[in-house]
């Protein structure tokens, strides 16, 4: 089966070569894990195969994303004018109901790949959670729809043993990479867990992850043992 790299060193022997090609991944767990940086760094892959890429973003400023990128040493400024990359700020507010909007730009950009970070601040206009889980299903379902490869950004609250904020989105999306920070014996690491994977054969455990000039990296020895 045809496999979409990752662009993160060492992730994709842990999933059979990749992602698989218009899947929707969902990135989640707490703050400063690095889910913001994976998703650059899944984009950066693309684009350098001339794969056009967007980055919906909900929160930070499109131009505080550029200049973070930089710091890994990726130009995304070079590709917006090639015009194969778009950055683009969207009300959270409004992601709720611009599910038809979002897929249409992923069509006439002809987007290879798409991350929406983050997916958690679909709540902040909407209150009944039974509206925001059918909102979250149907933007899922649409964006396969487009065969445009997505990385869905989550945030998991302090302390929660949830993988979602809305306790959906998990069921609906292809995959599930959870990333997480520890702190044992005054050591602080990160580390990802592979918790789905549809079609796929993944591996377990959680592995641990690394932040380099580079970007981000996975270690090859899974840091609990497997049962």
């Amino acid at each position: 089966m045809e496999r979409i790299p990752t662009g993160i060193p060492g992730l994709d022997k842990l999933i059979q070569g990749g992602f698989i090609p218009g899947s929707v991944i969902m990135i989640t767990g707490s703050t400063g894990t690095g889910k913001t940086i994976f998703g650059c760094q899944f984009l950066w892959a693309g684009l350098q195969k001339g794969e056009p890429g967007i980055y919906l973003t909900l929160e930070e400023p499109p131009e505080d994303i550029k200049q973070d990128a930089q710091q890994f040493g990726w130009d995304f400024s070079k590709y917006e004018k090639k015009g194969i990359f778009k950055l683009v700020y969207m009300d959270p507010v409004r992601l709720g109901s611009a599910t038809v909007d979002i897929a249409n730009l992923v069509r006439r950009f002809k987007a290879k790949r798409l991350v929406i970070d983050s997916i958690s601040l679909i709540g902040l206009a909407i209150k009944d959670p039974s509206l925001i889980r059918r909102r979250i299903y149907n933007l899922i379902s649409a964006l396969k729809k487009t065969g445009c490869t997505t990385l869905l950004i989550s945030e998991i609250p302090e302390g929660s043993d949830a993988l979602s904020k809305y306790g959906v989105e998990e069921y609906v999306v292809d995959g599930v990479i959870v990333m997480k920070y520890w702190e044992i014996a005054s050591e602080n690491f990160g580390s990802i867990e592979i918790r789905k994977m549809r079609k796929t054969a993944h591996l377990k455990g959680h592995y641990p992850t690394f932040l380099g000039k580079s970007g981000l990296k996975v270690g090859s020895e899974a840091l609990t043992p497997l049962k």
